[in-house]
């Protein structure tokens, strides 16, 4: 077993380079000096399997900047648990290092200057280096290597491929198994199409067919690993027709359906395996929850949430473990499995610094191939920034502050709603916002941006469902993203409250009036679930805003106020 400071130490720069804000290629490199790759890979085998898992790529093929968030609240049990822990909390409660690389790649500190010393992060070359070379160590028929799924989904050239990308990327990889959610976005005809000519299994043990009530994919995978029988039960988002168009997908019904997974987990048990692993979508508290009520499962690898953990949250004896997003990590986890089974293991949770992680020569290859025809298109510039524009945020990303201002004024709006999905890069202060960059925060295949009226008590409706997605204190009725971006409007949230009571003092930001609950207001909006939902497509609309701007300068959101 290694130690947690020995992990999370490994790689460390010293802090006076970090702290002096040099910038440029000497304070790259002087930054990375004492990070290689041998030591980001570095841990000491344990027992006889090992689990390698990634999840939530999000179609990112190259490196990227992605910025982890600086608020993610928990409520009820798990407030102040992980994954709810952020910042300089998190900081402290592993043992990181303020300025070190894992505090750079796991947490929002000092992001811009980190980001400028340690460079980007994931790209599918460089994870393609790192199961190698522990299929390699390990030996590949003591390795499974699992997908969490949201893979074929979220940049531009899976939205002109409807995915096709990223499966061929996936499939040299060679996984035995994937579960997905986005993935049902391209539609159902889509989806069969593309499973049924997939080299490895997809496994959804919770999606049913709504005609026949019966199960619509495999929903265990069994295999023998290093000595070792087994099972691998895969698990989509359970609330894919709720939070994703139900007309895509209309043939099929998802769900928790713990008591599915409670079955499949004791017939897995009579059929021989010695280890169970749950490769899930559902989302970190879910899977916490499931845990606790489902027993039998060794290892649940989640996804959804795009949580990233230096170590494995123990629920019982069950590891559940979260190997966040975009390519930017991958997780390893030993397992030592004797008598039938887990006695000991070891995990840890690799970052993918683009900087110092060899890429693989035959997947930059592949990577250059399929993205050849659209590279002049992603490459385009269609402004600079003087903000760090990013995503991710229980209440708000900057990002979306810049889609919600394009909507205001291209679709002349009174307000803005732009979803809170957690998907979406980072672009640093003054670098170019290109096509690529506008289209990892909104390539998705019901792109709609909708010009309508809603009077002030449905905004409040909108986002008291909206709220109670995130904060419901039982996991099992969240449903993970976070709350819908406002622009031309603020308000004040209480998560702790009851449904229904966690919004108040809705005001117009343009004349500090508050929302009229009887008047009627022009709302501009993107990503609706309805069918037929009219408008240009958000990527234009913000291309046309970019263009005509040329700089985008944000002022400080702060048209959210967080009670308690």
């Amino acid at each position: 077993m290694f130690s947690r400071r020995e992990f999370l130490m490994a790689a460390v720069a010293t802090s006076s380079v970090l702290g002096s804000g040099m910038a440029g290629r000497w304070s790259r490199a002087m930054a990375q000096q004492r990070l290689t790759e041998d030591g980001l890979l570095a841990m000491e085998g344990t027992g006889n399997l090992t689990l390698v898992h990634v999840t939530d790529i999000h179609a990112q093929l190259k490196p990227i900047y992605f910025r982890e968030p600086s608020i993610n609240l928990g409520v009820g049990e798990v407030a102040g648990k992980p994954p709810h822990v952020t910042g300089a909390d998190f900081l402290k409660l592993y043992d990181i290092d303020p300025g070190s690389p894992h505090a750079y790649a796991l947490t929002s500190e000092d992001f811009v200057s980190l980001a400028r010393s340690y460079g980007r992060m994931g790209g599918m070359d460089r994870v393609a280096t790192v199961i190698r070379r522990i299929r390699e160590e390990r030996g590949a028929d003591n390795v499974v290597l699992l997908d969490g799924g949201d893979t074929w989904q979220g940049s531009y050239t899976a939205q002109q491929t409807q995915g096709a990308d990223m499966i061929e990327i996936m499939n040299a990889l060679s996984p035995d198994a994937m579960t997905g959610h986005w993935e049902f976005t391209y539609g159902t005809d889509r989806v069969k199409e593309a499973i049924d000519a997939l080299p490895f299994a997809f496994l959804g043990s919770n999606i049913y067919d709504n005609e026949w009530d019966e199960p619509a994919f495999e929903h265990t995978l069994m295999l023998e690993r290093g000595g070792t029988k087994v099972a691998v039960i895969g698990q989509a988002f359970p609330y894919t027709p709720i939070a994703n168009p139900r007309w895509m997908i209309p043939g099929w019904s998802f769900g928790i359906r713990e008591e599915d997974i409670a079955k499949h987990v004791e017939e897995a048990r009579e059929a021989g395996a010695e280890v169970v692993v749950l490769l899930s979508h559902n989302g970190f508290d879910v899977d916490r929850k499931l845990a606790s009520r489902v027993p039998g499962i060794d290892v649940i690898l989640t996804g959804h949430t795009h949580d990233a953990l230096p170590e494995p949250v123990m629920v019982g004896t069950t590891l559940v473990v979260a190997s966040g997003s975009n390519g930017k990590f991958v997780s390893r986890v030993d397992l030592d499995v004797r008598d039938g089974r887990v006695t000991d293991w070891a995990y840890r949770l690799i970052p993918v610094f683009s900087d110092v992680i060899t890429p693989d020569a035959e997947m930059a290859a592949l990577i250059d191939k399929v993205r050849a025809p659209y590279e002049a298109e992603l490459a385009r510039e269609l402004a600079t920034t003087d903000a760090l524009l990013f995503r991710r945020g229980n209440f708000n990303g900057t990002f979306d502050d810049m889609i919600c201002e394009a909507l205001l004024q291209e679709r002349d709006a009174e307000i803005a709603l732009s979803p809170g999905f957690r998907w979406g890069t980072s672009v640093l202060p003054g670098d170019a916002i290109t096509v690529e960059d506008l289209h990892n925060a909104c390539a998705m295949s019901y792109p709609a941006a909708y010009r309508s009226t809603m009077s002030g008590a449905t905004l409040k409706d909108v986002l008291e469902d909206v709220a109670d997605n995130l904060f419901n204190p039982d996991p099992y009725y969240q449903q993970g993203g976070d709350m819908v971006r406002v622009g031309g409007m603020g308000y004040a949230i209480d998560p702790k409250a009851a449904m229904g009571s966690r919004i108040s003092d809705m005001t117009m930001l343009s004349t500090g009036e508050p929302i009229d609950p009887a008047r009627d207001y022009t709302v501009a909006g993107w990503a609706s679930v309805n069918e037929g939902t009219e408008g240009p497509a958000i990527w234009d609309v913000v291309e046309s805003y970019l263009t005509r701007t040329g700089t985008v300068s944000l002022p400080e959101n702060q048209s959210v106020r967080v009670a308690g």
